[in-house]
């Protein structure tokens, strides 16, 4: 089970400093299993341990801290919710989104990557040949490789269709050309997952999926981009002049590109709703020790009317936002038919308030919430890029009006 492989992979000390987690009424152990509470608190240390120290110090430095994700990789949080034939952990999407959620307390932009990373072994697992599945998801699981997700390239983004970048056979390989922007990972991973175009054949249906290895002959990077956020994560434009690709690196059929490239990002919207979660959950951890602790005009900012009103709403926003990503979740799990839908209402709703909810705690520690020696300005700079990343809100939009306006309604059947 996916505990068993958590558990059994924790040294002896790390066990003796897992903790209950808190009981007031925004815990998020709501409605989980007792081995879903258990991989929590799991993720909950690693992340109080292993990732909280170097956030600050990752953010500065703009690197991707490559010990604290091989750690992850013996926890099982390389390849989670991959079947275990090949080193997955063979959990749930439900297990997925707990384990991300609380990553991000401990470094939003480092779970982000974790998560982006999670998707391409899933989709490579999923859709791949099982020479490609053997060859490539164990070293993902360890992390000892690392992957990266290339659909978005410089002249195409939200309109995912329309992508230029193509490939044509030549003997037992595809000869591809062209770009794709804003790579996370791109020069830290050694595995792109990409989506590109057989040369002739418009719209999504002349979209299929190849899987680029660092040092294949025509492959390049960009340069490093500089971001207002996600920066423990590099980002960079990749190129592909007449690279050389083998056939069989192929993922999926011909014409299946498009459908593995959603399939696998309503999994990554669920993963960034998550992320943005556990950033404003810490938030307002951090705000509620600061208002039992602060005093102005001889009170404590705690027992003045607004701050409790005002904590009360982020409170809310925060429990709405995470019955909406684990409902999500369940419908991932179950494979309901609108699971594209709801998993694009929780990346809208999640992202958008919980960006407000550390928005917030900022403001209720004042000239503290702007300093870089407290985490809240880094939580807020991460989570503002959830809002643009794995399909801008707008597109979430387009998403859900589509769902709604294409399927009966209960007038329907009148």
């Amino acid at each position: 089970s996916m505990l068993s492989r958590c558990l059994s992979r924790l040294s002896s000390s790390s066990l003796s400093s897992l903790r209950a987690l808190n009981t007031y009424c925004i815990h998020p152990n709501e409605g989980l299993t007792a081995e879903q509470k258990e991989i929590q608190t799991t993720a909950r240390s690693f992340a109080m341990n292993e990732m909280r120290p170097g956030m600050v110090k990752w953010d500065e430095e703009e690197s991707l801290p490559l010990d604290v994700l091989r750690k992850a990789g013996d926890l099982g949080f390389g390849a989670l919710y991959c079947d275990v034939e090949y080193g997955g952990s063979g959990g749930s999407r439900t297990d997925a989104s707990v384990v991300f959620e609380q990553l991000a307390m401990g470094c939003t932009s480092t779970a982000a990557y974790i998560s982006i990373h999670n998707m391409c072994a899933w989709m490579i697992d999923t859709y791949g040949s099982a020479a490609l599945r053997e060859k490539h998801i164990p070293s993902l699981a360890s992390f000892e490789n690392l992957a990266s997700y290339c659909l978005t390239e410089p002249d195409s983004g939200s309109d995912a269709a329309a992508l230029r970048t193509s490939a044509v056979k030549k003997g037992d390989y595809y000869v591809v050309n062209g770009s794709k922007a804003f790579i996370s990972g791109a020069g830290q991973s050694s595995k792109y997952v990409v989506m590109m175009r057989h040369e002739g054949q418009p719209g999504p249906k002349g979209i299929f999926c190849l899987l680029v290895e660092e040092g294949m002959e025509g492959f390049s990077l960009g340069k490093k981009e500089k971001k207002v956020g996600w920066n423990s994560q590099p980002t960079r434009i990749i190129n592909f002049e007449d690279c050389k690709v083998p056939i069989s690196n192929q993922i999926g059929g011909d014409n299946e590109g498009f459908n593995i490239a959603m399939a696998g990002i309503n999994g990554g919207r669920l993963n960034i709703a998550s992320c943005s979660l556990g950033a404003a959950q810490m938030s307002v951890d951090i705000a509620i020790d600061h208002l039992k602790v602060r005093k102005q005009f001889n009170t404590k900012l705690a027992d003045m009317q607004w701050h409790q009103f005002k904590l009360a709403e982020l409170a809310t926003k925060i429990s709405a936002s995470r019955l909406m990503v684990r409902r999500a979740a369940l419908s991932m799990d179950e494979n309901s038919p609108q699971k594209a839908a709801h998993c694009a209402m929780a990346k809208l709703f999640a992202t958008e308030n919980c960006f407000e909810v550390v928005s917030g705690a900022m403001q209720m520690l004042g000239g503290y919430g702007m300093l870089k020696d407290f985490p809240l300005q880094q939580f807020m700079r991460d989570c503002r890029v959830h809002q643009v990343i794995e399909g801008t809100n707008e597109i979430m939009r387009l998403v859900i009006a589509r769902d709604l306006l294409t399927k009966p309604t209960a007038l329907s059947d009148a």
